[in-house]
């Protein structure tokens, strides 16, 4: 694998992929107060899933996705979406583009999908997201508390 293809995760990379989500997000349970979300994820069941898609060698980035609303009815009437449920780089690894290139893969990924709108969601504390989503053409929702998060949900559409 070249270091920059973003494959399906595999259940030999359960490790990596766990060990990559905490590193990016461990820096925010101080900030949030809580553990993020990411980090209590079930890793072995959304890889087994086919949520998971992994980039480097050895793995330095992943997302996690998953569709909603993919019935024939639902695509035709726009009301399908991809949730980027996480997107993950590892800390040694940013500033060097493999977020931009998960991120790109995320719209091809739904595109192909035949799924016209992505659908995220941040704590509202996690603010350098804030400035990083809009970039790449998302719109806030609104924002929204989820038991003890509070959360900016976006949306991108594809047309």
């Amino acid at each position: 694998m070249s270091s920059d293809e973003i494959r399906p995760a595999t259940q030999a990379d359960v490790p990596a992929v766990k060990n990559v989500t905490d590193a990016a997000y461990r820096h925010y349970i101080e900030r949030i107060g809580v553990v993020p979300q990411p980090m209590e994820a079930d890793h072995a069941a959304d890889v087994s899933a086919g949520k998971v898609f992994v980039t480097g060698d050895p793995v330095v980035g992943l997302v996690v996705v998953e569709e909603f609303g993919t019935h024939e009815a639902d695509r035709a009437t726009g009301q399908g979406h991809l949730l980027l449920d996480s997107v993950a780089v590892h800390p040694d690894a940013r500033g060097s583009g493999v977020g931009r290139r998960l991120l790109h893969f995320v719209d091809a990924h739904a595109r192909a999908l035949g799924l016209r709108e992505v659908r995220l969601y941040t704590n509202a504390l996690m603010w350098e997201n804030q400035r990083i989503y809009p970039g790449y053409g998302y719109e806030v929702v609104e924002r929204r508390v989820d038991g003890p998060y509070d959360r900016i949900h976006y949306r991108k559409r594809l047309d």
